[in-house]
């Protein structure tokens, strides 16, 4: 079949889904509809995100439905709020031309009592997440006779997130005659406990492990060490200029912390995950669905429901455990005809992981380069060069202020006026990347970075501060003549910091900023060990050296300064040069 008038469907149906762009049904519409239409067999169907399966069993589940009977009749279930909200935005967009049909999203986050209203005044499918669905049950507001159709979507991700209980209770007290549809990227031994106690007479529907769009998508991974992870998510980001992407992490803590960190960095980024009350869930959806947000940090279960064509990047900032989960994640990107890319970022020893993917799954990934700090640069300027070429002139709007204009900037030749217009917008990136040093690393190699090349330094400032690694490396650059070293591994705490520098200027640098005043700090810098080791003493006594983890102590809790810096350091310290123990 090549269009959906041929599947059976209205031609109120068929004129919706064309209105939405969408001519050829998918592989899971084109076997699930017809025996929606025409059968009341139950329907197992496995598949991803991606391959349409909102309409597969949203279309029939329109047209079948009485609109002269003011009960519900279809109940859709969905393991989260923002996929249950995305079920129905697209239900109501297929129904367009459907008159008088009522279509409800039933959630927690939001006002029960909104939704009583509506259910007492009637609709005919409502979508909802197992809890509130099952609490309007409990109320005899929803009721369950006229039901006849259950559809399950996400199934798997239900049973993860721990809503077997409710499955069961809600599936319990529907009538016995009626049709289930299960939809599942996989099938857990629970999904199969579900299956044979409430369906029965099955079709099976199977498509390719691989989403729709997986021929528009193309997979990289980089290979970078794991204390590099962040730096080569950053260099991922800056490498693409125009990216709009879901980055996935493990956990909630993770989303956080990164999104945070992003955007302390001037990156536009926030985080989405369960910990956000409705309203902030719905306020970052909002900006990222409109594109004012340009990176969503997210854990699985937080995006599901997050139904964009034009996203250009899915970032695994971690590899998920199983190779289905990747699958489902690049699924995203690559929609409607859009080409996309999917990322993984690694270690040497996950390598196995990208094999599993790529055998289970029939994706063949790519490895690609992290970028160096000359390639992002060269980019950014040509993007930033472009962007400036293909910017609109308004001339009435910026007449009135033009002759002051050439008045400040007259005397500067057309060479120099690029510069300085480029220069005010590209300073940050030449800041950051001036020494930037290559992260990248083989499955044979180690880190061309190497401690026997690399002095760690401790810095009596940090976030505290307003230290950023931007504002660090700008500072070591303007006090240094030299600018051909490399800067290392940033780790920035609340009132102190450690850096990485080419060992050949590292007391150079501590000679060069020692005493120079920061934020109103006098700056002290102290070659720092990696590890905590044993020295003796001129008594010839064993000394146990500080260990210093998140905060040295003797640190004055006021001033942010340890007792020994209150008043600088003096002279014999900075002769001496001895090492401090982290």
């Amino acid at each position: 079949m090549n269009n959906f008038s041929d599947l059976g469907l209205d031609t109120t149906l068929v004129n919706a889904v064309s209105d939405l762009g969408f001519s050829t049904p998918t592989p899971i519409q084109t076997e699930t509809i017809p025996l929606l239409l025409d059968t009341d067999r139950d329907i197992l169907g496995l598949a991803q995100t991606g391959t349409g399966k909102t309409a597969a069993f949203g279309l029939p589940s329109i047209q079948l439905t009485d609109l002269k009977n003011k009960h519900t009749q279809t109940i859709i279930l969905s393991p989260t709020r923002e996929l249950c909200i995305q079920i129905t935005k697209d239900l109501q967009a297929y129904s367009k031309y459907t008159k008088g049909i009522n279509i409800l999203a039933v959630y927690g986050g939001s006002s029960i009592d909104t939704q009583i209203k509506a259910l007492r005044r009637g609709v005919h499918i409502v979508v909802g997440t197992p809890g509130r669905t099952k609490d309007l049950i409990n109320r005899g507001i929803l009721k369950l006779e006229n039901i006849e159709r259950v559809v399950l979507d996400e199934g798997d991700e239900m049973l993860t997130m721990g809503f077997k209980d409710d499955l069961d209770a809600i599936l319990a007290k529907t009538p016995k005659e009626k049709q289930t549809l299960l939809f599942s990227a996989t099938m857990p031994q629970e999904m199969l406990s579900i299956t044979k106690k409430y369906m029965r007479n099955i079709v099976e529907i199977k498509v390719s492990k691989v989403n729709i769009g997986a021929e528009n998508v193309e997979h990289h991974f980089y290979m970078a060490q794991a204390r590099d992870r962040y730096e080569t998510l950053k260099r991922i980001v800056d490498i693409n200029p125009a990216i709009y992407g879901i980055v996935f992490c493990r956990t909630r803590r993770e989303t956080t912390t990164i999104a945070n960190k992003l955007s302390q960095e001037g990156y536009n980024a926030d985080a989405l995950n369960g910990d956000l009350s409705q309203s902030q869930r719905d306020d970052v959806m909002g900006r990222f669905r409109k594109g004012s947000l340009q990176l969503l940090i997210a854990t699985d279960v937080a995006a599901r429901g997050i139904d964009i064509n034009e996203l250009t990047h899915v970032i695994n900032f971690n590899l998920p455990d199983e190779p289905e989960i990747y699958t489902h994640r690049s699924g995203r990107t690559g929609r409607a005809g859009n080409k996309g890319i999917a990322v993984a970022i690694i270690n040497t020893r996950e390598l196995g992981k990208i094999k599993q993917i790529e055998r289970k799954s029939g994706i063949s990934f790519t490895q690609k380069l992290i970028p160096t700090g000359k390639e992002i640069c060269q980019t950014q300027l040509f993007s930033l060069v472009d962007k400036i070429g293909e910017i609109e002139v308004d001339d009435y709007q910026i007449e009135p202020f033009l002759p002051t204009i050439y008045e400040k900037l007259g005397e500067l030749t057309r060479e120099d006026l690029i510069k300085h217009l480029v220069s005010a917008e590209f300073n940050r990136f030449l800041s950051y990347y001036k020494n930037s040093i290559d992260l990248n690393v083989s499955k044979n190699e180690r880190s061309k970075r190497g401690s026997a090349n690399h002095a760690r330094l401790f810095i009596n400032i940090g976030k505290k501060d307003k230290l950023t690694p931007a504002r660090l490396m700008g500072l070591i650059n303007e006090n240094l003549d030299n600018r051909d070293f490399e800067i290392g591994k940033i780790d920035l705490f609340k009132t102190f910091s450690f850096f990485e520098v080419d060992e050949k200027i590292a007391e150079k640098l501590i000679d060069a900023l020692t005493g120079k005043e920061f934020e109103g700090r006098n700056l002290s810098l102290e070659i720092a060990s990696e590890k905590p080791s044993r020295r003796r003493s001129n008594s010839g006594k064993s000394k146990k050296r500080r260990d210093y983890k998140d905060k040295p102590k003797g640190e004055n809790r006021t001033t942010g300064q340890s007792r020994s810096h209150r008043k600088g350091p003096s002279k014999n310290r900075r002769s001496s040069r001895k090492k401090r123990h982290y």
